[in-house]
């Protein structure tokens, strides 16, 4: 299509307008150009659509982290065009993912929404999962650029970094996605070296559309864009949420008044347009939207989301170490040991949250193939439980009028932006839960409120808690997801219906609307030191014990960082407990990032699977029985302890991060050795690594498959000490296979006021991970 033709047909007014979210999730349709409204949706392990609420169910994928541990480009692009089918099905143009984000230091909280700590196997991964679900006809927005490592202070937190670190490091991977297609890109809230990033014009304007020749979108983060002239004149082409916000009427006059040029304007209208063209949003006007062909912008075939997710779970599982319990034989006894047993933790917290149909537990899953023995030893979790449904929510106005009524799941409450059909935010008063609860068990019951604001909570009509809960920080995810919770205890008798009623009285300002707040309840039940005696005696009845430790919404989270690696609660004394009473005792490490593992000489087998989606059990026990092997290998390196790690600040002072340790991020920068290494992964065979021949920047390695099972190996490549290159090979026992891995040219490139080859002998080497690279070869350039 002729995007100025359709360009001249608007006004500046109509134009400024298409720059701003018509609401929380969509830019507004403009009919008489045939451009349709463009949905955005939070990501990056599903598809969750306009509404924060289980209503509508999404797929669940395994955390990045988990998808990164697979090293396979091919798996994670089938995983894109999985995300792409969900978007369609949901409405969906845009999915604002993937995180191309470092692991600069293993404190950072939403490590978990981001691949690994290496910008090239970040920028593999990332272009595979862009390249994924735009094959499906759904727009990317690679985010956050650039520089948000970290989540203290990071609205306004400013990252003082060298060019060279910038463009060796951190700029990397969003080079690698762009030049793999991304339709867009989302800037991040941070400042870089002075600028916020919504209106860094150098690294926006003159880095990502000049220099790489970026053709897609610039979205902001959500309430990034906090300036009229810096930010238009700074490169974000789209400034969401809407409508409201510092464009508008304020642009315009900018405009008219010549400090912003309309041509700026102008290239943003038209970047929209070749967006809406290529997700099918743009139509001729004389088109209906129904005219349009889904099969050019659908897969071929269908996906079994189930069957993927299942898949990719098993692919990504870590072996860290193993003594040979692990497969297990069919017919073993387990004690299932944790809280994360019953209920798992299969995604992170914040923008990254989706509702799946359902979520297979360790529980069910190892249930259905062995005879498991359950007991929860230590329960890590900060918060209550939600309250079991069925819930209803009322929405009142200030005479108590009933705006809406709405079933809940449980007793979360959660709307965002959109509020249920016939509510009206600036009428919306109060919001109401209402239920009722038949305890099984007498005795002390806790009701927990989580939330921010005034609430009162009755029982029985009695009023138990009328409380004001403030918050002590201004980040909307913090406000939103991980509010402080406040308890009281009320006796209960098995048997009797208590009738709970949870009134929150909501802010009227307008604006962006939030409803955000949870009714909890936790029965009574036995003291610490009981549940743990009762863990260790199921574990040493069995032939081997499995505990599943995990972290907690408190621990991993967007929002904010952490404050240590250990495990939350008494869970590593639990596990110590437990391998002493079975030495056949195997750790399933449910996290997203890096914990301290302080027992890993004591237990006889660790496998770490990652936040792994919403078939969690099915595929732990695949992994466990031998059905699937664990394929993952780490993508980020595991300190023994947070002290040996060489980057451990994430917190800002008087407002700067300084990234003083350049470019040496990640497994090049350890002095000590870790636990694992970067790369690190067993699985239920050897391998030996035979030969290595080099050709130009072609390097072909061979390998042996030297056990007795099928297997997989991923063969790893560095040049100078850093990935350049790596491949995933499978082979039956006693077979050979030989792969060729073609190394890019920025292996062999510095930055000295542009890319500078290095001439001269480089060595290259492969092997099985950063520190274990017996094979060697020379490249001359």
């Amino acid at each position: 299509m002729d995007f100025d033709e359709l360009i001249s047909r608007l006004d500046l007014p109509t134009k400024i307008r298409l720059l701003t979210g018509a609401d929380m999730w969509s830019l507004p349709p403009l009919p008489e150009i045939g451009l349709d409204a463009i949905v955005m949706s939070d990501g990056p392990i599903g598809v969750r659509g306009g509404q924060w609420r289980p209503g509508d169910p999404s797929i669940a994928l395994p955390s990045p982290t988990a998808l990164a541990a697979t090293w396979d480009v091919d798996l994670v692009r089938r995983a894109g065009r999985l995300l792409a089918q969900e978007a369609r099905r949901k409405g969906v143009h845009v999915l604002l993912a993937p995180t191309l984000n470092l692991h600069r230091s293993p404190l950072g909280g939403r490590h978990f929404e981001c691949f690994s700590e290496d910008p090239y196997l970040t920028g593999e991964i990332g272009a595979a999962y862009v390249e994924g679900v735009q094959e499906g006809g759904v727009a990317t927005t690679p985010k956050h650029f650039v520089a948000n490592d970290f989540e203290t202070e990071r609205f306004t937190a400013d990252v003082v970094v060298a060019e060279k670190t910038l463009r060796e490091v951190y700029l990397r991977p969003f080079e690698r996605v762009v030049a793999a297609g991304a339709w867009g890109l989302m800037t991040a809230y941070n400042s870089v070296n002075g600028t916020t990033m919504s209106e860094n014009s150098g690294l926006v304007n003159g880095v990502l559309k000049g220099e790489w020749g970026f053709d897609g979108f610039v979205v902001s983060d959500w309430t990034a864009v906090r300036s009229t002239e810096a930010s238009a004149l700074g490169g974000t082409d789209v400034a969401m949420p809407g409508p409201y916000g510092p464009w508008g009427r304020r642009l315009e006059a900018a405009v008219r008044e010549g400090r912003v040029p309309e041509s700026a304007v102008d290239d943003r209208v038209r970047r929209i347009l070749r967006l809406a063209e290529r997700v099918g949003a743009l139509r001729l006007p004389e088109q209906q939207p129904s005219e349009l062909q889904p099969s050019e912008l659908q897969a071929s075939e269908r996906i079994d989301g189930v069957a993927l997710v299942r898949e990719i779970a098993g692919r990504a599982f870590t072996l860290l170490a193993n003594d040979g319990v692990l497969p297990l034989r069919a017919g073993a006894t387990i004690a299932l040991i944790g809280a994360a047993g019953r209920e798992a933790r299969v995604m992170g917290g914040g923008s990254a949250q989706v509702f799946p149909e359902h979520v297979v537990s360790p529980l069910t899953g190892l249930a259905e193939r062995a005879e498991v023995r359950y007991a929860v030893g230590t329960d890590p979790r900060i918060r209550l439980s939600p309250l079991p449904g069925p819930v209803t929510a009322l929405f009142l106005d200030e005479t108590g009028t009933v705006l809406s009524e709405q079933p809940l799941a449980d007793g979360e409450a959660r709307w965002i932006g959109q509020l249920p059909p016939g509510v009206d935010g600036e009428r919306l008063r109060t919001v109401r839960l209402l239920a009722a609860y038949t305890p099984e068990v007498s005795g002390e019951h806790e009701l927990s409120i989580v939330g921010a604001g005034a609430f009162t909570l009755t029982v029985n009509g009695e009023s138990v808690l009328d409380v004001t809960i403030d918050l002590d920080s201004d980040d909307l995810a913090v406000a939103f997801l991980a509010p402080p919770e406040r308890r009281v205890s009320v006796p209960m008798t098995a048997g009797e219906t208590y009738e709970l009623a949870l009134t929150h009285r909501e802010d009227a300002s307008g604006g962006l609307v939030i409803v955000s707040f949870t009714l909890g309840l936790a029965g009574p039940s036995a003291g610490e030191e009981e549940l743990m005696a009762e863990a260790v005696r199921v574990a040493g009845e069995c032939d081997v014990a499995v505990v599943v430790a995990a972290t907690t919404p408190e621990v991993e989270s967007e929002g904010f960082d952490r404050k240590d690696l250990r495990l939350p609660g008494r869970q590593d004394e639990l596990i110590g407990a437990v391998a002493a009473a079975n030495p056949r005792t195997v750790v399933v490490v449910n996290a997203g990032s890096p914990v301290e593992m302080p027992w890993l000489d004591e237990v006889a087998a660790v496998l770490l699977t990652w936040f792994p989606g919403q078939e969690a059990g099915a595929a732990l026990a695949d992994v466990l029985f031998g059905d699937a092997e664990p394929g993952g290998r780490l993508p980020t390196t595991w300190p023994r302890r947070l002290a040996d790690a060489p980057v451990t600040n994430v917190t800002p002072v008087d407002g700067k991060l300084a990234y003083d340790e350049g470019t040496l991020v990640g497994y090049p920068a350890w002095e000590r050795s870790p636990a694992f290494w970067f790369g690190h992964g067993l699985g239920y065979t050897t391998w030996s690594y035979d030969a290595i021949a080099a050709e130009g920047t072609s390097v072909t390695v061979s390998v042996t498959n030297t056990g007795d099972r099928p297997g997989r190996e991923v063969v790893q490549v560095y040049v100078e000490g850093r990935l350049a290159g790596f491949d995933v090979v499978e082979a039956e026992p006693g077979q050979s296979v030989v792969t060729t891995v073609f190394l890019p040219e920025r292996a062999f490139q510095v930055w000295k006021d542009g890319w500078r080859t290095a001439g001269g002998e480089h060595t290259v080497r492969a092997g099985r991970n950063a520190a274990d690279l017996p094979l060697s070869a020379t490249v001359k350039m």
